[in-house]
């Protein structure tokens, strides 16, 4: 597959780049595994001098003579003799950037944390002592967001404060998925992309393994994902492990009962047997797995709310995949793929409800986007979203089969709204199906 999009990140780059030619420069690039890090800076920096660095889980020594045929290899930096210590090889980075301008990318930049801690230390007086002379373009990039956080956002560590530019890559917008589409077919159904959005979120990797296996269809998009050699089988897990270390079982056993509509707090510590409170708030502030859904403008401190999966491949996986860990073990994946089309139909009913909610927040029309619901449940809109500037906004009901939608019922919830928050906004009504994708 193509390369795709990107357009502003390559822009933020390559202006960063231009800027280290008078001062140096220091960008922290975070984004989920798989999102497309390493191919967006191979792709901004073709032609230009940098070097890629890959922090492997090995020891300093052995990660110090890599990067130091590295940068030999790709920058023609001569060293003699051996580096053993990272601080020596940053070091040699830093004086030699006193007098050339070239690009460094030092990516898993957190694996460093197991490698030796005190290297982050060593880097902020190496940067604090070199960089205003320097005329180096620092990238350092990471997936694993807790890890990256405390590294930059704790001021209690010493990176706190020291990157000039810091920013997320996201995946691909619903935009560039359906351009992705249409390249690849130009006429495809909208069931088709619904599921192409439901496994992969719009995450580079996985949209591009689908997409160079010829799976353009519901059908040939779900049996490769159930398919014995399957890439996504093993994938929920490895992320997974990779963010949560020594506490996952806990952690994937929360993310299971999400995934199966045991969303709300209560419901969650009944099932753990215990509170989990502090669990879900690592989940939503530190990892950013999973969101607390609110009724729109909801008081901060309103009791009403519900857990989400916000990634879209994992909220598909813990469904479908982790509780069934047996069967794929025994590879007895058509009682695997089985179960998904049982269930697909209302699974997939949400992730429509969310598709049309990310395409309200990406048109640029809306500054807030999401569902409402009263206390009693009793009345739920799917989609309300709101600028707070025109004080205008739309409030849908969103289902597959547009035979079920009805305009009278929506407007009998929404005259339902609490007119201390809505009043002053005057909403459009819309009925929204697959048809409409």
């Amino acid at each position: 597959m193509k390369f795709y999009d990107r357009k502003s990140e390559i822009s933020i780059l390559l202006e960063n780049e231009r800027q280290a030619e008078r001062s140096a420069t220091f960008t922290v690039l975070m984004g989920r595994r798989r999102v497309g890090k390493t191919s967006l800076v191979t792709q901004a920096f073709e032609g230009h001098p940098y070097a890629y660095l890959f922090v492997s889980r090995d020891g300093e020594a052995v990660l110090c003579s890599k990067f130091q045929q590295a940068i030999e290899e790709q920058l023609g930096i001569r060293v003699y003799g051996s580096l053993t210590r990272f601080r020596d090889f940053f070091e040699v980075v830093m004086r030699e950037s006193l007098h050339r301008h070239f690009t460094i990318v030092i990516d898993e930049f957190q694996n460093l944390y197991k490698m030796n801690s005190a290297v982050f230390g060593e880097i902020q007086d190496l940067w604090d002592r070199y960089h205003r002379d320097s005329h180096l373009n620092l990238i350092t990039m990471g997936s694993i967001r807790s890890l990256m956080k405390r590294i930059f956002e704790d001021e209690n560590e010493p990176l706190y404060g020291r990157p000039t530019s810091k920013f997320t890559l996201h995946p691909f917008t619903l935009d560039v998925l359906k351009q992705i589409f249409r390249d690849h077919k130009p006429d495809y159904r909208n069931e088709d992309l619904l599921c192409l959005y439901m496994l992969t979120g719009g995450v580079a990797k996985y949209v591009e393994l689908l997409m160079d296996a010829g799976c353009y269809t519901k059908e040939k998009m779900l049996n490769y994902f159930c398919r014995q050699d399957s890439y996504f089988l093993s994938e929920g897990r490895d992320l997974m492990n990779q963010e949560f270390g020594d506490e996952g079982s806990t952690y994937f056993s929360i993310l299971q009962l999400i995934a199966a509509g045991l969303n709300r707090r209560s419901d969650i510590d009944g099932s753990m047997q215990r509170d989990m409170g502090t669990f879900l708030q690592n989940l939503e502030g530190n990892y950013s797995i999973v969101s607390r859904l609110k009724p729109l403008l909801a008081k901060p401190n309103s009791k009403t709310s519900a857990y989400e999966i916000s990634d879209q491949f994992l909220r598909f996986w813990f469904r479908f995949v982790w509780p069934y860990q047996s069967l794929v073990e025994r590879g007895q994946l058509t009682l695997l793929r089985r179960n998904i089309a049982q269930h697909y139909e209302q699974f997939s009913g949400r992730t429509l409800e969310q598709f049309y909610q990310q395409a309200a927040m990406e048109s640029g029309r809306y500054t807030m986007v999401g569902n409402w619901w009263d206390r009693k449940g009793q009345n739920e809109i799917d989609m309300i979203a709101l600028n707070e500037f025109d004080h205008t906004g739309v409030a849908a009901e969103i289902k597959r089969n547009p035979r079920k939608l009805s305009l009278t019922e929506l407007e009998r919830k929404v005259s339902n709204l609490p007119s201390a928050d809505f009043g002053p906004y005057h909403l459009s009504l819309q009925t929204l199906s697959l048809e409409d994708l």
